[in-house]
């Protein structure tokens, strides 16, 4: 008789056979050993985790290479950030040192890119002249489907210097300048989120956006002429019924330039009529917004374009001198109107507005979550949905529930399992079965053991990575994200503080323990976020040594936030922030992945959250603080915080510890600044929400105390979740934007007969 499975072995089969599919597992230890010894040279007295690590990455490549391969042929067919003394210092991270077993270079599918130069008008058209050339070597990276041996590509591009590049002359100065040219043009692949604060920078950003936009798109133009996978030849030169085979999603204004360059390549290159080519533009792109802020949305100064791209410019001019005059048809002396919605912001340094680009340039335009994609029509991009209203849609953003539940919490994946299957892993519908479990005992059980045992994984990792003891048994309120003033960590520190004092002033009464986690990076050039962390950090070094507080409050930044350490920090939440001010998030993911793992949210109504609300049931979150209309009420009426400062004083004594020193002792005006912009030029109204927030955290305390109720809670949020599937989302963008229907088929593997 066959042994029972143990928990554990269950486990595995869910988070490791699932999602693999080994078929065969003696192959696969036979692989490993040839690995091993026959490419890495190395036997187990010698090899070190590494090799053992690069030796099964190079086992399991294998196996996807015949199925990667396969679904080609099919289709044919058919910056890492860490803390010194409380403050972010940006290191560089030479990920690639040891080079990466799962990414296949592809030389001979390598591009030129072209920049400055000079722009020449003969009778043959508009050539491109004198231009400085940086070569985009692709690189190929297997992504396999879940159960369907389908395996897709991550093409990634990296720059290299043509090979006579400024070699010429070899005497000593001419190959000192070589050397610098080179590491000029390959710093274009060198540097991820270059600081934008300098002209350099900026200049170094678009040549990084232009680089893989170009690279991108003659690899379309070459694959969709090829007859047959792998194949050289072109047979389909006719481009447009480009738009029936391609689509290119705008994932925000960063590839904008991918309207100019398919342009270019359309009328310059392949010769296709200006009318034709941007009727195949339009039809073939489609653009996603991510973000309502104006400064989040990218304006390139025409005078960098004017020298970095001068062709771009001449096609972004006749773009917009066409738009301009189509409206101009629709709103005959509406001149104001026109200066709206105009390609080209004419302010004293002239900028091209690239959402305007991507608008104008789409056959579709949607927002993230519901809320988003309303706000959008109703304010930034008013007017261009007054023009064309059926190019706005919404796709709510999804996470994937493989790694978000299955990989990185197996043991809340089982539970599940346990009670309604494992189908729920690819239909996240199914999650609603859980519903006739809420007030099963055994359940609630299972679900907070799990919980427990995630919270105590997660302390131990904290203790040996972090040196930091945190005690399991508190609640784990975890704030993880950018480092941005509209997400309001600000808000979660006066929330700390706050406790802190009461836990002060009355230490002998019966408290919540929590440890208050929060974690993300800031931009490089961003200095209020900067002295964000830098406030968080010098608040716990107080919190965390106060001998009268003790285990009841601790508050830990999460130095190099990432998702090695999200897969770790998210099963062990017990709550979730998400307290941005009301209509500044467009959707959030992070909030998806901690409702599905368990934790509660407390949030404001705003980007996801709203419809996480419907799903689970407004009364299973911890909704407070401003609505949308509210926000705009208060703008209207004038925001004072000096007014809740005065009247509020909690708050008043938090901002002064700030202000004061009492968390910089050693430099008590550390945190003028930071006051100072709460006091008077707080955008997102802080002080407006914080007598709420600070009610709100009660109630949660208070639930806390009540593992059993807490549970319930927690089982509603996840059984609501399956909306929140990125395989939902993926269906919609497929079905109502690229004009596909998504298939669920499973193609034969390697060995199967055809």
């Amino acid at each position: 008789m066959a042994k029972p499975l143990t928990d554990q072995d269950k486990r595995k089969q869910i988070s490791v056979r699932g999602l693999a599919g080994v078929e065969n597992v003696a192959d696969l230890k036979t692989n490993f050993n040839r690995h091993l010894h026959f490419t890495l040279v190395k036997d187990r007295n010698v090899a070190t985790k590494r090799d053992y690590y690069f030796a099964l990455a190079n086992t399991v490549r294998d196996h996807l290479v015949g199925r990667w391969i396969r679904t080609q042929q099919h289709y044919y067919e058919k910056d890492p950030k860490k803390i010194v003394n409380g403050w972010q210092v940006e290191e560089a991270d030479d990920w690639l040192r040891y080079g990466n077993p799962w990414e296949k270079a592809r030389p001979e599918y390598m591009r030129p890119v072209h920049f400055y130069g000079r722009v020449e008008h003969t009778a043959d058209g508009v050539k491109w002249l004198d231009t400085q050339v940086v070569l985009a070597l692709p690189y190929d990276t297997p992504v396999p489907g879940y159960r369907n041996n389908i395996v897709n590509t991550m093409r990634l591009w990296s720059a290299k210097a043509p090979c006579d590049f400024n070699l010429k002359d070899f005497n000593v100065g001419g190959y000192i300048q070589a050397v610098l040219d080179r590491n000029l043009a390959e710093n274009i692949s060198r540097v991820l989120y270059p600081n934008d604060n300098f002209f350099e920078g900026k200049e170094l950003r678009l040549k990084q956006e232009y680089f893989v936009v170009a690279a991108t798109l003659q690899d379309i133009i070459r694959r969709f002429k090829a007859s047959k996978f792998g194949s050289t030849e072109f047979v389909r030169n006719d481009l447009s019924t480009l738009p029936d085979k391609v689509a290119i999603q705008l994932n925000d204004t960063h590839p904008a330039l991918a309207i100019p360059e398919l342009m270019r390549i359309l009328v310059d290159i392949e010769k296709v009529s200006w009318e034709k080519a941007w009727d195949i533009v339009v039809r073939t792109c489609a653009y996603t917004n991510h973000t309502v802020l104006p400064e989040a949305l990218e304006r390139w100064p025409v005078d960098l374009f004017q020298n970095l791209l001068p062709r771009h410019l001449e096609i972004i001019y006749e773009i917009n001198r066409r738009h301009l005059e189509r409206i101009s048809k629709l709103y005959p002396g509406d001149n104001d109107r026109l200066r709206r919605m105009s390609l080209i912001e004419e302010v004293d340094n002239r900028k091209i507005n690239m959402a305007h680009m991507c608008i104008v340039g789409s056959h579709a335009v949607n927002g993230v979550a519901r809320i988003h994609s309303e706000i959008i029509k109703d304010t930034v991009f008013k007017d261009f949905y007054e023009v064309d209203p059926q190019k706005f849609q919404n796709k709510t953003n999804g996470i994937t529930p493989r790694r978000w539940l299955v990989m990185c919490n197996p043991g809340l994946a089982e539970v599940i399992a346990e009670r309604i299957g494992e189908d729920y892993i690819r239909d996240l519908d199914q999650l609603k079965k859980l519903l006739d479990f809420v007030d099963d005992d055994a359940f609630i059980r299972d679900v907070a053991k799990v919980k427990q045992e995630n919270k105590m994984k997660f302390a131990a990792h904290m203790e040996e990575q972090y040196k930091v003891k945190i005690n399991p048994s508190s609640m784990f309120d975890i704030h993880v994200k950018r480092i941005h003033e509209y997400k309001r960590q600000l808000l979660n520190c006066l929330h700390v503080i706050t406790l802190y004092n009461r836990i002060k002033k009355e230490p002998s009464k019966l408290w919540t323990p929590r440890t208050v986690m929060i974690g993300g990076k800031a931009a490089p050039g961003y200095h209020t976020a900067k002295m964000i962390i830098k406030l968080i950090t010098s608040i716990g070094d107080i919190i965390n040594n106060d001998p009268v507080v003790g285990d009841r409050l601790k508050l830990i930044f999460l130095e190099n936030y990432r998702v090695t350490l999200a897969e770790k920090a998210i099963p062990a939440a017990d709550l979730s922030e998400q307290i941005s001010t009301a209509g500044t998030e467009a959707s959030g993911t992070g909030n998806m992945k901690f409702m599905l793992n368990g934790a509660l949210t407390i949030g404001t109504m705003d980007g996801a959250n709203v419809e996480m609300a419907e799903e689970a049931g407004e009364e299973n979150l911890f909704i407070f603080g401003m609505r949308v209309s509210d926000v705009e009420a208060l703008d209207k009426k004038g925001y004072d915080a000096l007014s809740y400062y005065n009247h509020i004083p909690e708050l008043k004594q938090a901002v002064d510890q700030i202000s004061g020193g009492f968390f910089s002792p050693s430099q008590p005006n550390l945190f003028k600044d930071l006051v100072n912009m709460l006091m008077h030029h707080d955008r997102f109204k802080v002080f407006a929400d914080y007598e709420d927030y600070i009610k709100c955290q009660e109630k949660v305390s208070a639930l806390y105390k009540n593992s059993k109720e807490w549970t319930k809670m927690v089982i509603h949020n996840i059984a609501g979740c399956g909306k929140f599937s990125s395989d939902r989302t993926i269906s919609q963008y497929a079905r109502e934007i690229w004009g596909m229907e998504p298939s669920l088929e499973k193609i034969a593997a390697p060995d199967d007969p055809r």
